[in-house]
């Protein structure tokens, strides 16, 4: 390993490189954790590869770490077998190296919106799986920060889009490519609905401000959306418009569908249990870190093109320029 870094980031998925996006716009050190040790980041960057569920691996990755960030996302239907120990590991080197821990998460432990926008006070109310699993963990951070063993920082963000979204987002690969395309594009659940979807560049930035500031720790924040909340097929819309596409071509995936191809995709199996935020207005209210902390989304229609600007460039094969948030 080379010198310590400031910041460590276990994760290389989307949101962990949105994250390091935020922090070397910063001028920060960062090493990157994550199984295989190795990724498409900048040369400077380093990738450790281990598990992150071995305290001892941890404790020597995290070492001189000033804040340690918690971005990974195991498998859909791995996820009640293995979140724990891999929380527990990183909770355990940041205890250890008096880090700040800020973590990602998203929004299942409120359960159903029933009619009410999702705030930061809501309490977990959720009856699935994954969701009751989300508050277990959650709770147990903040317990560990009210205990003085380590400042801890929350991030929530809802459903994500953005550059490096892929087939995960439902604003990802099954839109824009069709929309450039002129193609039929899919998505889950009901496209009427009202829906809060959190831009990727601004769930890194937010992260790298709960790693930096010092009202973060010890409280939870959402993670900045646009206030002025769009139903996925307005989205869609938008995308095909700056496609310059005449007509939008959408289809929505049903729920019968999806109930269908689980039976022989274990990833799927993990889906209908969650489709509820499909079914109804689905707010998630970000104002808090808004008129907190001062960070605010990218205004949807420059999300939206930035996006698109990306899977235009992978397409041909060329570089994108996309425009990011500026630090807070």
């Amino acid at each position: 390993m080379r010198n310590p870094p400031r910041y460590v980031i276990f994760g290389t998925g989307a949101i962990g490189l949105a994250t390091l996006d935020a922090l070397l716009r910063r001028g920060e050190t960062v090493r990157m954790v994550n199984r295989s040790g190795s990724a498409q980041v900048p040369e400077e960057v380093e990738v450790i590869g281990g598990n992150a569920a071995d305290p001892e691996f941890n404790t020597d990755v995290t070492r001189g770490a000033r804040v340690v960030y918690q971005t990974m996302n195991p498998p859909y239907e791995r996820w009640v077998e293995e979140f724990p120990a891999l929380q527990a590991g990183v909770l355990a080197a940041a205890e250890t190296h008096e880090a700040r821990l800020v973590s990602m998460e998203n929004v299942y432990m409120y359960g159903r919106p029933a009619g009410h926008p999702l705030t930061e006070t809501r309490d977990y109310a959720a009856d699935t799986k994954k969701g009751k699993l989300r508050g277990q963990m959650a709770t147990e951070l903040l317990a560990a920060h009210r205990a003085g063993r380590v400042a801890v920082a929350i991030g929530r963000a809802s459903d994500y889009f953005g550059p490096r979204g892929g087939a995960q987002s439902n604003l990802g690969d099954r839109l824009f490519p069709a929309a450039l395309a002129g193609k039929t594009a899919t998505v889950l659940g009901d496209p009427d609905q009202p829906h809060t979807y959190t831009y990727i560049p601004d769930i890194g930035e937010g992260l790298a401000v709960l790693g930096e500031h010092p009202d973060a720790p010890g409280q939870v924040w959402h993670l900045p959306n646009d206030p002025n909340t769009h139903t996925t097929r307005q989205l869609v819309d938008l995308v095909f418009q700056q496609a310059g596409q005449p007509c939008t071509r959408l289809r929505q995936i049903k729920p019968w569908m999806i109930r269908i191809a689980a039976l022989t995709n274990r990833t799927l199996r993990e889906l209908p249990e969650m489709q509820y935020q499909f079914e109804e207005p689905f707010i998630v209210d970000s104002s808090k870190i808004i008129n907190t902390l001062d960070v605010h989304a990218t205004p949807v229609e420059q999300a939206l093109a930035d996006t698109l600007a990306t899977y235009r460039s992978a397409a041909s094969g060329s570089q994108p320029q996309p425009s990011h948030p500026s630090p807070a």
